[in-house]
Parts: structure tokens; sequence; C-alpha cells
């Protein structure tokens, strides 16, 4: 078992849906303590389950029994609940607004062992590892384009795309399919896709390379 730092935030309520997601962010302000107050102010409601700081240490906020709000008008897979459905953990990182910072190597070997954990207690596949960016295309753009996919990939926490080369694959119903919610518009859906799995170039538009990755990730979420 991790160690970690019991602050207990009063923003929660009860659950409606078992745990079967794992959503990570980025807190976008300017420091872990700053956040941390956030999430922990009644009148701010917000909170998540667990925050991580830059230099490794993790923060338990809200129980894994109960359902934090970190997730917004969200959606994946069918749920629009997804707070009731999820576990989320934030990253300290001041995102985009501040320069979108790298991610600290011992903060990441952090992250995984939590998510590690985590997976484990609710027995959720690497698929179902997920950003705020994802659930919310169009609204969200965290954890952002610097955070390290690939390590979680590696470590067994997080999706890797299969290597198809697709034929006449019908984008928006695989996208559908993986889980995004299209509400938001396609274009807004394929920049969410495209910065978790192609961050290099997000542009919203389903070129070939974006077209195999889509039928890669689908393919890979089946399994």
């Amino acid at each position: 078992m991790l160690d970690v730092i019991d602050t207990p935030s009063p923003n929660f309520n009860d659950r409606k849906l078992p745990v079967s997601l794992i959503i990570l962010h980025y807190t976008g302000m300017k420091d872990g303590p700053t956040a941390l107050a956030r999430m922990c102010d009644e009148d701010a409601q917000v909170s998540a389950h667990y925050m991580v700081e830059e230099d490794g240490r993790i923060f338990r906020l809200v129980a894994e029994d109960k359902r934090a709000w970190h997730a917004g008008v969200s959606s994946w897979g069918g749920k629009s609940d997804i707070n009731s459905a999820s576990v989320g953990i934030e990253i300290v990182n001041g995102g985009h607004d501040f320069g979108l910072p790298d991610f600290p190597q011992v903060q990441i070997d952090a992250v995984i062992a939590l998510t590690r954990e985590v997976m484990q207690r609710h027995r959720i596949k690497p698929a179902q590892v997920i950003g705020h960016s994802d659930i919310a295309p169009g609204r969200k753009i965290d954890p952002g384009e610097v955070f390290p996919w690939n390590q979680l990939v590696s470590a067994g926490c997080a999706l890797s795309p299969a290597d198809l080369r697709p034929d006449g694959l019908d984008c928006e119903a695989a996208l559908k399919a993986i889980g995004y919610g299209l509400e938001p518009g396609l274009p807004a859906v394929v920049e969410a896709f495209q910065r978790r799995y192609r961050p290099a170039s997000i542009t919203g538009i389903i070129d070939d390379e974006t077209e195999a990755l889509i039928a890669g990730v689908l393919a890979a979420s089946r399994t």
C-alpha cells in the first residue's frame, strides 16, 4: 500500500454507479498548496479523490467509495455521471495557463503507482484510464500534450493503439465505440483524441494517421 496524506475535502456525495474509470487531470494552478486549498474549500464545490504533488507526495481528499466532484459536464461510454463512475486523480501542474511545464519523473512514478493500485482495487483495465480531455472534448484540455502517457502505457496503466491500417473505417462510429461522447461535435472530439494519442499535431481533422490511430485504439480497447 502507498503512503498517502489524508487531507479531507467536504466536497463529495454518494456514488450512484460502481467505479469503472480513472480520470487523470492537471491542477492548472500555480502550485500544489493552492490547488489543495481550492479542492478543500466548500464554496469551490470541486474535489478529487487524490492529488499528486510534484515531489511525489500523494494526498487523499475523498474516499474511493464516495463521489468526488472532478469531472463536471462529461461523458464516456454512454455514461454522463462520470463523477459517480470514476476515481479522479489531480496531478499538480500549471498546465496551459502556466506554460505547460514538464511533469517531474518522481511525480509520474507516483501517479503510476497510485493508478496501478486503484486499477487493482476496482479491476479497471488500461482502456479505462483516460484524461479529462477525453471525457469533455471542446471544454477541457488536461492533462495536456506533454503528459507522458507512454510511461503509463509501458507500466500497463493506459492503452496503446494496436498497429492497424483501416479499410473503410467509420471514424465517427469508431470514436463513439471507444467511449467518446459526440455531443461537442466531431472536430472537438477528434482534437481530444489527437491530444491523447497524437499530441504533436492537434488539428481536429481526420487524416490518414489519425484514422489509423482510431482503428488501433478501437481494436486495442476490445482485447
